[in-house]
């Protein structure tokens, strides 16, 4: 049984239970959010994203540690793809994470199981319950694949982006769409050759947006830059409070029509399944007598009276 006097005080034990009801239990879940709820909202969500092999997990290890020293209490949720035979994280990050976990950081990896651009919906509630174990920032490291990074800058306060000079197509991959979303943009292992060839053409190539990104390069094996790294972040996190209200209520906008379209498309399919209706319809597009999108439109009428 969980105990919310635990989680207050962010016990790891407690936080790792409640995260795995958000993640496994949704009517347990929801009897959850409904204690924790008014307490949440509080932490500023720094999203990092990037291609595959850009080093964000070391780049997160070393930098969470320096937020520590600039007295701040950071906590990662790392999205991870589903192992597709057991349906649970793979748990890489965690084992390149190990220095800042020793440092007091609180860090878990969520599987995305298959959920739209990889994040799934218990991250929303998943950085409740670190907001209100006390964990601020929240950091979120994505897969780094699709549409993940567009919806990583929706939840996020800040969104960070990281390359590396061995990711032969970067300049390719930015024209994908990661122009628009990065507060910050880095260029990892920077001791690596092309490191600056890469930063030179990433902030000729984005320039100044809307935005207004900050450029800066990185190297853990070098341990350069990682403390201008954490500073910029805290700094920006103070600039993007002032924003915040505005974008949390954005926010519950979303995540309530999204919880409402979950909910109608669950009642949708249970209704389906028995419909004498749906039965006929399809049997008609069978054997070709129908197109789908009549009968579909003559079942929805069907439904939607």
């Amino acid at each position: 049984m969980l105990d919310i006097s635990d989680l207050k005080k962010g016990k790891r034990g407690a936080i790792a239970k409640a995260i795995s009801i958000v993640e496994n239990n949704p009517s347990e879940a929801k009897k959850l959010l409904k204690k924790i709820y008014k307490d949440t909202g509080n932490a500023s969500i720094i999203g990092i994203t990037g291609p595959a092999g850009a080093g964000k997990s070391s780049l997160i290890n070393k930098t969470s540690i320096a937020l520590k020293k600039l007295h701040t209490k950071p906590a990662v949720l790392a999205i991870d793809p589903t192992s597709h035979v057991t349906g649970g994280a793979i748990l890489g990050d965690r084992v390149r994470m190990t220095e800042s976990t020793d440092s007091g950081t609180y860090i878990r990896s969520i599987a995305s199981r298959g959920a739209t651009g990889a994040v799934s919906r218990s991250l929303r509630n998943s950085i409740r319950i670190l907001e209100y174990a006390g964990f601020n920032p929240i950091i979120i490291e994505s897969v780094g694949a699709g549409q993940t990074e567009v919806e990583i800058s929706n939840i996020a306060d800040v969104t960070v982006v990281v390359f590396n000079p061995n990711t032969g197509d970067s300049i390719q991959t930015i024209k994908a769409g990661l122009t628009e979303i990065g507060d910050i943009y880095i260029v990892n292992k920077s001791d690596l050759d092309g490191a600056n060839q890469l930063f030179d053409a990433i902030r000729e190539y984005i320039g100044s947006t809307n935005l207004n990104p900050i450029f800066l390069k990185t190297s853990v094996k070098k341990n350069s830059g990682i403390s201008e790294f954490a500073k910029t972040l805290k700094e920006m996190m103070t600039t993007k409070n002032k924003h915040k209200h505005d974008k949390d209520m954005f926010r519950l906008e979303t995540e309530l029509k999204d919880i409402i379209l979950n909910n109608m498309s669950e009642k949708i399919e249970v209704m389906l399944s028995s419909d004498k209706t749906f039965s006929k319809y399809l049997k008609k597009i069978q054997s070709k007598q129908m197109d789908p999108f009549e009968a579909a439109d003559k079942i929805t009428k069907s439904l939607v009276k």
